[in-house]
């Protein structure tokens, strides 16, 4: 034995030594990964890293995408349901007036009983205004009994012009401030009778003339000016306007009233023809 350790001794102990190291290795990598697999993990580290980020932004851009599109939908919800309350607010006011029109007509049907009987109801399709006129086109002609020279008011009784002009299922209405029209006229204040006489100088501005009046005529801003219905070509009592200033005429002999219409010719989208009437109502 002695004469072994002797012969071998170095070699035992460096059989030791690799036996202890190899001990000591085996203890580490107990504890750690093989060196392939840490190999194989530090170069996957950085895609790890970038799959990692690149996750990150898509779930972050989806999000994004459903946050937003539903954020369009509920958007486009408001925007229809905005759009029917619009909707829904201009048919109540269509509504409104119509049930305002209705009523003045039927107060008319009480106070004017010789106009209501045969009147043609008719709505207006067409403005028309120039230098020399302004005129109305109405959707009712000869096949609902209209003839020139019929008058046509509003609901409230408020002459609007004499039609001029009538085809079969259409009509032409001179207003009041055309240059054509002329019709006598009474103040009802003073039952000072004149002549209702559009003006070219007056027609852009919506306004007529009442000419011819009496010498000591005394008429005020804001008198109610009618027809007088004299020669029975007219009915009496249809408000034509009021009178808004009275001038002299250049000559300084006579004087004239400027008058304001009742009616607002632009915003007329329903007339009532008068078709025929009892001039001893």
């Amino acid at each position: 034995m002695k004469n072994f350790l002797k012969n071998n001794g170095l070699w035992v102990l460096f059989a030791a030594a690799v036996i202890a190291v190899a001990l000591t290795l085996l203890s580490v990598f107990s504890y750690t990964s093989s060196p392939l697999a840490n190999a194989a993990n530090v170069i996957a580290s950085p895609f790890r890293a970038a799959y990692t980020a690149v996750a990150d932004w898509f779930n972050d851009f989806q999000k994004h995408y459903q946050d937003t599109t539903a954020l369009e939908e509920e958007n486009a919800a408001l925007r229809r349901q905005l759009a029917e309350m619009e909707s829904e607010i201009r048919q109540a006011r269509e509504d409104s007036a119509e049930n305002h029109r209705l009523k003045e007509l039927l107060g008319l049907q009480d106070r004017r009983p010789d106009l209501t009987g045969d009147l043609q109801q008719a709505m207006v399709t067409e403005h028309a205004v120039t230098n020399w006129t302004s005129s109305l086109t109405i959707n009712k002609g000869t096949s609902s009994g209209l003839e020139v020279g019929d008058c046509v008011m509003n609901e409230t009784g408020a002459l609007v012009g004499i039609i001029s002009e009538v085809g079969t299922n259409w009509a032409t209405i001179l207003t009041l401030v055309d240059t054509d029209t002329s019709l006598g006229a009474q103040v009802f204040r003073t039952g000072d009778l004149g002549l209702a006489q559009g003006d070219f100088s007056l027609m852009q501005e919506d306004r007529l003339r009442l000419n011819l009046l009496p010498a000591d005529a005394a008429l005020l801003g804001g008198d109610l000016v009618v027809t007088s219905g004299l020669g029975d070509y007219y009915p009496q009592g249809l408000v034509i306007g009021s009178v808004e200033k009275v001038q002299m005429d250049p000559s300084g002999s006579d004087s004239y009233a400027i008058l304001a219409p009742a009616v607002d010719f632009d915003q007329l989208t329903e007339v009532f023809v008068i078709r025929s009437f009892d001039p001893g109502i």
